[in-house]
């Protein structure tokens, strides 16, 4: 039997070879949120909303609400299905890279740029989330299935930075509209570049990180807004399918000029390993009840109140961000069944279904396709904004005005008033956290433990934790997440957990 380093071997020999090898570094990325909810959880980490989940469901969601294992000491490898997944991707892309000489490119040499330059990003993606999410973390650049010790966070940001500076040099500066949708484009790569300087620099007080700096990544974004095409839509309601309904507009769909980057989904309907389906969604459904247009799902990530009062009346994004039962008037009969019910769900990625109750898609846990929108163009303006771009007065106003018509245009902004942007706008697209832990673990620590939840658990088996006893929780764990204990047994100690898990 021909061995697996033969096997790859032998088959990187024609450029349609290495398409199929790319193909499976994208589907790499529907895996990972497959097998760990990360956009939803993200939610849960930040002040913008609880566990939530079933009454009857396992405490998973609310240990990492509270960061404290002890609230549900079984689920020691939590993050173990997601933890995989990120490094099987980050195998797709390490096998591609290597083997790009082997391959007979002949008159498609633009091809195998294209190509690696995809592969780079991809994997660049990956340990942006591996770092933010577990601070150290292996470091891998080339195939192995060997234990790696974990790198420093310096190591792995600069491997990042490397990875994106190179893809976005790869790419050509074409108008967003001539690249296939869902593939990478250089503006994909500018934009995350800047999203990774932005937490590092805030994070760990540092201004240069493989040889990016502030100016380096003002420049990326700056070229994005410039050469790439992007805009905003006029609505923000169209940008989402389940606002889009019940408001009853039409939705401005999948490839819209907002998008500078998403993970691409479809309707797949079943469990297979590489099922395109989106099947994180069903994590933020309204436990137990379809009420039209909201598909029922798990009940998780319920909408802290806070948040849904920060809006104006008069700002569209509160109506496209957040369900609220009672200002839709919703005859929602089964709070008692959700943890920590709060009155508001996420609307954003919500399921939907027709009015007779019914999902749109024929498995609601496995068929939906909603794309998730990775980075908006709106993000690319308010990052320049945050960088010290000479027009971030003009970039806060289009965002701003664009969700508010009626609010008083600003005439000087300041980075406590971009970051209070970024919050209304992102609420649900799970960047807020990122946004508090580059404030510093303190800012973030009080913060989040100013909205911690006094119901808890509604079952009554628990004490509810009490906002100095939360912060403590983050101040220890510094933000991070346990790394999953299976991995740690798996590598044989190389691996070593987190603290204050």
């Amino acid at each position: 039997m021909t061995d697996a380093k033969q096997t790859t071997l032998s088959y990187y020999k024609k450029p349609s070879e290495a398409y199929t090898a790319l193909v499976g570094c994208f589907n790499g990325l529907n895996q990972i949120y497959n097998n760990d909810a990360i956009p939803a959880l993200l939610e849960v980490f930040s002040d913008n909303s609880f566990g939530g989940t079933g009454t009857f469901d396992g405490y998973g969601w609310a240990m990492v609400d509270e960061f404290d294992k002890s609230i549900s000491p079984s689920d020691v490898s939590f993050h173990s299905g997601g933890w995989k997944a990120y490094y099987q991707t980050i195998y797709r892309c390490n096998v591609l890279l290597e083997n790009m000489d082997n391959v007979a490119w002949g008159d498609s040499t633009a091809l195998r740029t294209q190509y690696a330059a995809e592969a780079k990003f991809i994997r660049a993606y990956c340990y942006l989330d591996l770092v933010r999410l577990f601070e150290k973390v292996p470091l891998v650049t080339t195939p192995t299935i060997a234990n790696v010790p974990q790198a420093g966070p310096e190591e792995t940001f600069t491997q990042i930075m490397t990875d994106l500076r190179e893809a976005s040099d790869s790419l050509p500066s074409a108008n967003y509209k001539s690249v296939p949708g869902g593939r990478i484009t250089k503006w994909a790569a500018e934009s995350l570049l800047a999203r990774a300087y932005l937490y590092y620099a805030g994070l760990y007080g540092k201004g240069t990180i493989g040889g990016e700096t502030a100016a380096t990544a003002l420049t990326a974004v700056e070229d994005v807004i410039a050469h790439s095409g992007h805009s905003l839509v006029s609505d923000f309601t169209t940008l989402w399918p389940a606002a889009s309904t019940a408001k009853n507009v039409a939705y401005a769909g999948e490839d819209n000029p907002e998008v500078v980057f998403a993970i691409k989904y479809s309707s797949t309907d079943n469990w297979s390993a590489d099922a395109t389906g989106n099947r994180w969604m069903v994590m933020e459904g309204i436990r137990s009840e379809s009420l039209y247009p909201y598909q029922a799902g798990w009940g998780a990530c319920t909408v802290d109140p806070k948040l849904y009062n920060l809006y104006p009346s008069t700002d569209t994004r509160r109506f496209a961000t957040i369900i609220s039962i009672a200002d839709e008037n919703l005859a929602y009969t089964k709070s008692a069944d959700c943890r920590e019910y709060t009155g508001y769900f996420m609307k954003k990625y919500a399921m939907q279904c027709d009015q007779n109750g019914n999902s749109i898609v024929s498995n609601f846990q496995t068929g939906q396709y909603q794309d998730f929108f990775v980075i908006r163009y709106s993000d690319v303006l308010l990052m320049a904004a945050e960088l010290g771009s000479p027009n971030a007065v003009s970039y806060y106003n289009q965002v701003r005005l664009r969700a508010d018509p009626s609010a008083a245009p600003a005439a000087a902004v300041s980075e406590a008033e971009i970051l209070a942007e970024r919050r209304l706008e992102f609420a649900g697209e799970g960047l807020r956290y990122w946004d508090l832990l580059r404030q510093g673990i303190d800012v973030a620590a009080s913060t989040i433990a100013a909205n911690t939840t006094v119901s808890y658990f509604q079952d009554g088996t628990s004490n509810p934790p009490t906002a100095s006893k939360f912060e403590a929780n983050i101040k220890a764990t510094r933000g991070f997440q346990q790394i999953p204990n299976d991995q740690i047994t798996l590598s044989s100690g190389t691996l070593k957990q987190n603290a204050g898990w």
